[in-house]
């Protein structure tokens, strides 16, 4: 067990690169669905990390910005690739870090993932399901990846972000290549453990390569799918092994997928923080700053967990969706966010729920907290069919 130590929640973190975190609380990455399909930031998802940032945060996290608008994970990512709208990016990096916060863009490729109706999935292996299916990629194309996570973050390191994290986690690309469920090839990128991991590790090595000494280079790693036949426990950890020496600024442990028909790490009935354990053996084996996502939603957890040790940063996000303020409200020892219940959850519901709410966030309009569970899928799917059309007409031509 880690010997308890004297930093509190509200103690900076200094990251291996010397960039310094105000406090221990980052706003973990969510899919906040806010570009406007085209791939650019809206006036509503800069306001959104505005507010986050007033609030006291120490990082923020913007889940799944694109390189590629091939794979995109939903039609309201953000795309930043040659021809983003340059000002709206630098706008946003501008005022998602005001009040010493920090702004970070989680790299995504959705791979075999990838929005069906906006894309043509490929993973590493050929995937065949009644209600799934997903092409192989080429060896050409898997070599290509890692200076096309580098290009990209690169790209945000010129716009004025303040970090990039790798999003290696929930079933997206590179969680694809960890998994013996999902990868079975027979070549340099398939097999065991450690020639699975390889395209993660040239990914980490070509983007911390591509980037200056402070810009954060971070991952968020699965450590475990939660899938029978997945990744495990053991064989994460050798890939928190093999991070070691890599440039890695912060490691960010998660966990599950988000392939049809797997559980939900978000929607556990489970009580407390998750893979805190997993952070705990993780731990012996790297000198990285560690971060937990995952179930955090009392004061008293997120400090417990960085007072014994385990990990040096608590990720949340559906906290931040409830109380923006969330950091400021914890300093002051105010009582902690309401989580909603609802008399049925609906395939889909509680994404849809809190997506919603992020929405009401960004245009200042959170008094908007009675929205039923059903009206919020159902305008959820709309926006998504809306933007899918207007990303058809944008990328089409790629």
């Amino acid at each position: 067990m880690p010997i308890a130590s004297n930093t509190s929640l509200f103690t900076p973190l200094t990251l291996p690169n010397g960039r310094v975190l105000k406090n221990r609380i980052i706003k973990s990455a969510m899919s906040d669905s806010l570009a406007n399909g085209q791939g650019n930031p809206t006036a509503a998802q800069i306001r959104l990390y505005e507010r986050w940032a007033e609030g006291g945060v120490a990082a923020s996290i913007i889940g799944e910005v694109q390189g590629d608008p091939r794979y995109p994970e939903k039609p309201g990512n953000l795309v930043l690739d040659d021809q983003a709208d340059v000002l709206a990016f630098r706008d946003l990096a501008r005022r998602g870090s005001v009040n010493s916060a920090q702004l970070w863009l989680q790299l995504g490729h959705a791979g075999a993932l990838a929005h069906r109706p906006v894309s043509q999935p490929k993973g590493p292996s050929a995937i065949d399901f009644p209600d799934f299916r997903s092409e192989a990629m080429s060896l050409a194309e898997i070599k290509a990846i890692p200076d096309h996570f580098a290009r990209t973050a690169r790209r945000a390191a010129e716009l004025g972000f303040g970090g990039a994290q790798i999003h290696a986690a929930h079933g997206f690309l590179l969680s694809q290549f960890l998994s013996p469920l999902f990868n079975h090839r027979a070549d340099a990128y398939g097999g065991s453990i450690q020639t699975r991991m390889r395209l993660l590790i040239e990914t980490v090595e070509a983007v911390r390569a591509a980037v200056p000494t402070d810009f954060a280079v971070t991952v968020k790693l699965n450590a475990t799918d939660q899938l029978d036949g997945g990744l495990t426990e053991e064989d994460a950890l050798r890939v928190v092994a093999e991070l070691e020496c890599k440039g890695v600024d912060l490691l960010d442990v998660s966990g599950g997928t988000y392939f049809p028909g797997a559980p939900s790490s978000s929607e556990r009935a489970t009580k407390g923080p998750y893979f805190l354990d997993f952070a705990r053996a993780a731990r012996a084996l790297i000198s990285t700053p560690l971060m937990v996502t995952g179930g955090f939603k009392h004061r008293e957890e997120a400090e417990a967990a960085i007072v014994s040790g385990d990990v040096d940063a608590v990720g949340i996000a559906r906290g931040f969706v409830l109380d923006p303020d969330l950091p400021r409200t914890w300093q002051a020892e105010k009582e902690d966010p309401v989580f909603p219940r609802f008399a049925t959850l609906p395939p889909g519901g509680m994404t849809a729920w809190f997506t919603m709410r992020i929405a009401d966030l960004g245009e200042d309009r959170e008094g908007v907290v009675d929205r039923d569970i059903t009206q919020a899928v159902i305008e959820y799917e709309e926006r998504d069919d809306q933007r899918a059309e207007i990303w058809k007409a944008r990328f089409a031509f790629r």
